[in-house]
């Protein structure tokens, strides 16, 4: 059975109600729940609506799908990540397990070095035998080299090392998959923070990014890892995954509402083309459905 997008349900709204009152927004704000954007988050956009449709007389679906857009696209967020040429540039990419961090890794690697860039993978996830073999599997593929230690050696020694290798090319981009067991936070916090140490350290200046990948089907959990990992390093970017028409995709508008965390890029598919920088109108579009 066919799920039923927000835009769907938007459209339906308007059919529903023969006019914009109290019920009409207190449905409009339901389906933006059910849209993946969080309860929060959902009230303070349509008491916001509200206001505006009431201050300014604004009336009917086009009128306040327009102002609607207006609020999705002051709350979504979007960076663009270049890294600076003849530079030792350390993007550390993090992400709970399941979530398509090692194949994100290997598309943003295709993606820069098409770009001209020394492109290097950290295979820095020394506890998950999968990840590292995943990732060499995917150098080989790519053409791109892999540093990689034993399996349970300091993840920490493997970005130093990958670090080193970059910066003895003249510069370039240092892609390190990191671990993503949230399950005992406490030890994933303390091992990303000597990680995102060392890197800062070993990063040219300004030349350091955290970005972390979500899966976009994932919803409200997507928010939750954003609030921890952003809690634990503090987060640069997002890059979101699996992320097609069945996907809700309410979840970075509340990361970029609460968490003011831009979005880098998204992951449509899982050759390695399908990834493409994050065009908030576009987004924005897709979640009300323009076009369907």
């Amino acid at each position: 059975m066919a799920k039923i997008s927000f835009g769907q349900k938007l459209k339906s709204l308007f059919g529903i109600h023969n006019k914009e009152d109290d019920e009409f927004f207190d449905d409009l704000t339901d389906i933006l729940i059910e849209g993946d954007v969080g309860a929060k988050t959902a009230v303070q956009i349509v008491d916001c609506l509200q206001e505006e449709c009431k201050e300014h007389k604004i009336s009917g679906s086009n009128a306040i799908i327009a102002e609607l857009k207006k609020l999705f696209l002051s709350y979504v967020k979007v960076i663009n990540l270049t890294p600076e040429k003849g530079k030792v540039n350390i993007y550390m990419i993090l992400g709970v397990n399941g979530v398509g961090k090692t194949t994100s890794v290997a598309k943003m690697a295709k993606l820069y070095a098409d770009k001209g860039i020394d492109v290097i993978m950290s295979a820095s996830d020394t506890f998950r035998a999968a990840a590292v073999d995943q990732l060499s599997k995917h150098g080989e593929n790519l053409g791109i080299r892999v540093v990689k230690h034993q399996m349970g050696s300091d993840p920490s020694a493997v970005v130093f090392d990958a670090a080193d290798a970059c910066n003895s090319k003249g510069g370039g981009l240092v892609l390190a998959d990191t671990a993503g067991r949230l399950h005992n936070k406490e030890n994933l916090v303390n091992e990303l923070k000597k990680i995102d140490r060392i890197a800062s350290s070993k990063a040219s200046s300004g030349c350091y990014k955290k970005i972390l990948v979500i899966d976009a089907t994932t919803g409200q959990n997507a928010v939750r890892q954003a609030e921890v990992f952003h809690e634990a390093v503090g987060l640069d970017a997002i890059v979101l995954t699996k992320y097609d028409s069945t996907a809700k995709g309410g979840e970075i508008i509340t990361i970029g509402k609460e968490l003011n965390i831009p979005v880098a890029y998204v992951c449509t598919g899982e050759k390695y083309s399908d990834i493409e920088p994050m065009n908030a109108e576009k987004y924005v579009d897709e979640f009300l459905g323009s076009g369907e």
